[in-house]
């Protein structure tokens, strides 16, 4: 497989409110954009874990929810048209000249960027994995806890695992492609959306979806790849024929590679001087609950006011023989224009 390099202004390692906020300041100084997560969608832990959760602390608005402000986010950053790369693992930075830095990724992307801005949270969010023995000789053959490549999993005897929004959405995707489908979970009961779980129990009781309560304990195959996985419910064992096995059991966060990347640490958060919020490496920038300064609140408006003052500094190395002229979007036609105001 060949790499594909791509040449951008910002690399923004993280899609959550902060970073996708970090997209508009950006914008709005004439740079272009390119967000990396490991999620498969925007929105970070707002929206994979709290998307309904109320948000009472957002200037101007009494109260939003994590998907709603998610939502908000990316029709503001619309105009600027940023390029997502998502279900991607930042896994290496390489600095290639004293201007120029290489972010290295778990696909086939590698990136070329004189600003990098971290914006991952507490770090990267990262499957939570069945207690299932020699698991981690099939994973990436036949066990996924993400999908990339959808083609990949047609025509397959799937098996997923999980009651949570996830594995629904991704059966209410497969079954159809799938040569076969089996929802497992330790309950009868599950906790997603009421439309989504009102749909995957009408597949059901019509046959479409095949339904095992329970639990999986072992996984049956050779050389990664799975033949059948054994699902035990109280005393009672099932052999399942499987291909795929795909496990939804949430997200944790954890630091991730972002520990080995040179960077000053302080207690597995990064430090940054607070006037640029750039870190010990020139062009590395870290804004949002990632970043560590005295005083640090761990607030999304502290967040935002981070990526404003961030793009400042950014402005320099992207454009260093121009100067910003500080502009307010209430009375700048230039950046109305940008915006695409009426």
């Amino acid at each position: 497989m060949s790499n594909k390099v791509i040449e951008t202004d910002v690399v923004i390692i993280g899609a959550g409110p902060v970073g996708l906020f970090a997209v508009f300041e950006l914008g709005l100084l004439d740079m272009k954009c390119d967000v990396i997560d490991i999620l498969d969608k925007p929105g970070g832990q707002c929206a994979e874990l709290y998307p309904d959760k109320p948000i009472y602390d957002i200037p101007g608005i009494p109260e939003i929810s994590g998907g709603e402000l998610t939502k908000s986010l990316l029709e503001q950053i619309k105009p600027f048209n940023p390029e997502f790369h998502l279900s991607t693992i930042v896994s290496e930075l390489k600095q290639i000249n004293n201007d120029l830095w290489e972010v290295v990724t778990d696909s086939d992307k590698i990136f070329h960027t004189k600003v990098i801005v971290i914006a991952a949270g507490g770090g990267s969010f990262q499957p939570k994995k069945p207690p299932i023995n020699g698991i981690d000789d099939y994973e990436g053959k036949s066990v996924f806890y993400s999908i990339k490549n959808i083609e990949s999993f047609y025509n397959k005897e799937i098996s997923i695992v999980g009651g949570g929004d996830s594995a629904l959405d991704w059966a209410l995707t497969l079954h159809k492609k799938s040569k076969n489908l089996t929802l497992i979970h330790r309950r009868k009961e599950f906790r997603a959306a009421p439309d989504t779980v009102n749909k995957i129990m009408k597949l059901i009781d019509d046959g479409s979806i095949n339904f095992e309560l329970g639990q999986v304990k072992e996984l049956v195959g050779s050389d990664g790849q799975l033949n059948k996985i054994i699902c035990k419910d109280k005393e009672k064992e099932k052999e399942i024929k499987c291909e795929t096995m795909l496990p939804f059991f949430g997200l944790t966060m954890k630091l991730g590679p972002v520990a080995n990347w040179g960077l000053n640490l302080e207690q597995n958060l990064i430090k940054v001087n607070t006037e640029t919020f750039e870190t010990n490496q020139k062009g590395i920038f870290a804004i949002g609950d990632i970043n560590y300064y005295p005083g640090k609140l761990k607030l999304i408006l502290c967040g935002f006011h981070e990526g404003a003052l961030m793009a400042q500094k950014a402005h320099q190395y992207i454009y260093p023989d121009k100067k910003v002229i500080f502009q307010y979007t209430t009375s700048s036609s230039k950046l109305q224009k940008k915006l695409g105001v009426k």
